[in-house]
């Protein structure tokens, strides 16, 4: 089986599971400087994903592409600790401020530069949870795209994806290239390796500006950064925390009775 060209589309976020009083501005808006900056953890799956079809398929590369300032480039190290190939750093001041649509038009045109047979990224990011830069991308590359990944196998060119949906699965088999979005439900990541950490200092890590996409038709000063973006946040806050919860133990007739008049005592039934 020939082996494929993978990029994994990832983003460095802060922190926001561990969110204390200094993370957000008196304007309202998130203080990244007081947040730790991690690895996407959906992008993690979808790395992970990509390395487990290196690991079957021969000759199988796989990199990584991101945009963001230049501490970004931790997360395409940390990948290269994992065992993927190399990556490439998407950084200029011209793309700051970007939105989702912005975001997705830079990429795409960095990808158009690549040649790949599978891009894979997670579902959604911990700092936005809008699930629309992959999609974005896959329509602006004219790229069939499959969303919600719970489990993928590869059959010569073609790739079974089953997806989960609220209500069930569905079985969808899509031709390369092709886009595919993941849930943190499709692996376990692994871990980085003393032997991935050595053996990443031999592996190419590139840096893009906007001077090297700048001849491509796609973008221009008005489709970037925040002149490209549509989207503007007022505000962000912390959702209050919930209360402790209750637990009730056994599956007898006294115990759906306690719980149907909890229930009911909250006027839920």
């Amino acid at each position: 089986m020939k082996g494929l060209k993978i990029v994994v589309l990832a983003k460095q976020v802060p922190d926001t599971r561990n969110v204390g009083k200094d993370a957000m501005k008196a304007d309202g808006t998130v203080n990244r400087a007081a947040l730790p900056a991690i690895f996407n953890p959906e992008d993690l799956n979808a790395l992970e994903q990509a390395l487990r079809i290196k690991d079957k398929i021969e000759g199988t590369t796989v990199h990584i592409l991101t945009m963001g300032p230049g501490r970004a480039a931790e997360i395409i190290r940390e990948a290269m600790y994992r065992g993927a190939d190399g990556g490439y750093l998407l950084s200029d001041r011209a793309f700051a401020g970007s939105d989702t649509l912005a975001t997705s038009y830079a990429l795409a045109c960095a990808l158009r530069n690549l040649q790949t047979d599978l891009l894979i990224c997670g579902r959604q990011a911990i700092d936005g949870d809008t699930a629309q830069v992959g999609p974005q991308i896959a329509e602006k590359l004219h790229l069939p795209q499959v969303t919600y990944a719970a489990d993928i196998k590869k059959d010569g060119d073609t790739i079974t994806v089953q997806r989960m949906l609220e209500d069930g699965y569905m079985t969808i088999k899509v031709q390369t290239p092709c886009l595919l979005t993941c849930i943190k439900e499709l692996n376990e990541p692994r871990y980085m390796s003393v032997g991935g950490v050595f053996e990443a200092y031999g592996k190419p890590l590139t840096t893009l500006g906007y001077e090297d996409l700048k001849d491509d038709p796609l973008i221009d000063a008005t489709t970037i950064g925040l002149k490209g973006s549509p989207t503007n946040i007022f505000k962000s806050f912390t959702p209050p925390q919930k209360g402790a919860g209750m637990m009730l133990e056994g599956a007898d007739k006294a115990t759906c009775e306690k719980l149907a008049g909890i229930l009911a005592a909250k006027h839920i039934i």
